[in-house]
């Protein structure tokens, strides 16, 4: 089956935003095997939408439109589609009764222009959307079958993953119970990945699980789609090609599926009965900033410490005595005082000691760490290489990592793929 994507505004044209929305649809349509041919950006121009919406009704199977269905003059997806499938625009009475207690529950009054978005092609079929008024739907346009998505993203990915996946498996005769398996892993590379993994889908012989990865520095997730009769059959056939999994990639494994790494920080902390206190240098905030907002978070974090100095830091830390570099033992002191100062049962610190390249462009950070607890620390040193925000993301990831490890009694210094041997 062919499928193509068209994102209509002139916003997405012009660049002056970043089409994220694209990006989603196509890893989830390959996250469940269909194939995706054709993309298409087309601004707020009724000419332009109408000759793109008939081209892809000639040479697509099934096409996804995402935007338009908005309330103001700029959103006209509803008339183009009217128009390309050759009917008239008719009001949805149960989607205008579904906006009104939409906006009554709210305390609120609908205004005139939201009814435009109950007015839909005569016979399209609605594509339920229970977080927000724009009513997607479906019509035929040509040899066909289009799908309009609204523009606002938590909207289109609920309306893609409940009402749009389902009727393209469907539509393409694939099986339709598919289950998607993720891990997320910090310290291996995406090639190092793909040779560690070599294999694993021919544990399941009869080719019904397919492996896949998604770099995003700095960490890397890995898919397994599953496809079989019904979960009871998917579970069968992956436990195997699971298992190796964890096997192969070990302690570099984070998380899996929904899970992040600093929410299984966070829940590790929990489950000890645990608080934390975080110092750091030169991240912005960034470690305090994963953790501190999560649901619970309240309770655990006793303080976070921000200081670009050294000797600021160990000030705000209740350090008298500044040492002379960043190193390991100085991460441990800093650690060890902040524990201390906070009454916290662990503490980590992150510094670094950053070294600026030729024209400011390529650095080097030098990231000591330390995880302290009433009678205990461990640390570990680390040199990366590359721009400033790419030795900033590596240092919190890093950070947040080996507090992870710690928690869960593995070591803190395993080697990874992103630092530099001296």
């Amino acid at each position: 089956m062919r499928i193509e994507v068209i994102c209509t505004g002139d916003e997405v044209l012009t660049g002056k935003i970043v089409n994220t929305n694209f990006s989603y649809i196509s890893q989830k349509l390959e996250d469940f095997g269909l194939s995706l041919i054709w993309e298409t950006t087309v601004g707020d121009d009724r000419d332009s939408l109408l000759l793109a919406f008939q081209l892809a009704g000639q040479r697509a199977d099934a096409v996804i439109v995402n935007g338009g269905l908005g309330p103001t003059v700029d959103d006209l997806s509803q008339e183009i589609a009217a128009r390309a499938a050759g009917v008239e625009l008719a009001l949805n009475e149960e989607w205008l009764a579904r906006m009104e207690a939409y906006f009554t529950k709210r305390s609120r009054v609908m205004p005139p222009n939201n009814i435009k978005q109950a007015m839909l092609p005569a016979g399209a079929e609605v594509l339920d959307n229970p977080v927000g008024t724009a009513c997607g739907f479906a019509v035929t346009i040509g040899k066909a079958r289009f799908y309009f998505t609204p523009g606002v993203p938590r909207e289109l990915r609920r309306m893609l993953e409940d009402q749009i996946v389902p009727r393209l498996l469907a539509k393409s005769g694939k099986q339709t119970a598919v289950f998607l398996k993720r891990f997320h892993s910090y310290g291996i590379g995406e090639s190092h990945a793909d040779t560690l993994l070599a294999g694993v889908e021919a544990l399941a012989p009869d080719g019904s699980v397919k492996l896949g990865f998604r770099a995003h520095y700095p960490q890397l997730e890995t898919k397994l789609t599953a496809r079989g009769s019904d979960m009871d059959d998917i579970r069968k056939k992956l436990a195997p090609v699971e298992a190796e999994v964890r096997k192969r990639f070990g302690n570099f494994i984070l998380a899996e599926d929904d899970r992040t790494l600093e929410g299984v920080v966070l829940s590790e902390l929990e489950q000890c009965k645990g608080t934390l206190a975080i110092v750091e240098s030169f991240t912005a905030g960034q470690i305090a900033a994963r953790i501190a907002h999560l649901p619970g978070a309240e309770k655990i974090v006793r303080r976070g410490i921000v200081a670009r100095e050294l000797c600021e830091v160990c000030a705000a830390a209740g350090l008298a005595d500044v040492p002379a570099a960043i190193t390991r033992e100085t991460a441990e002191a800093v650690a060890r005082a902040a524990q201390q100062l906070t009454g916290a049962t662990h503490a980590l610190a992150v510094l670094i000691d950053l070294d600026e390249g030729v024209d400011r462009i390529e650095f080097a950070g030098t990231v000591c760490l330390a995880i302290a607890t009433a009678g205990h620390a461990a640390s570990r040193r680390s040199r990366i290489v590359g721009g400033r925000d790419w030795v900033r993301l590596g240092a919190v990831e890093m950070g947040l990592d080996c507090l992870r490890r710690y928690l869960q009694g593995l070591p803190v210094t395993e080697r990874i793929d992103f630092e530099k041997v001296e």
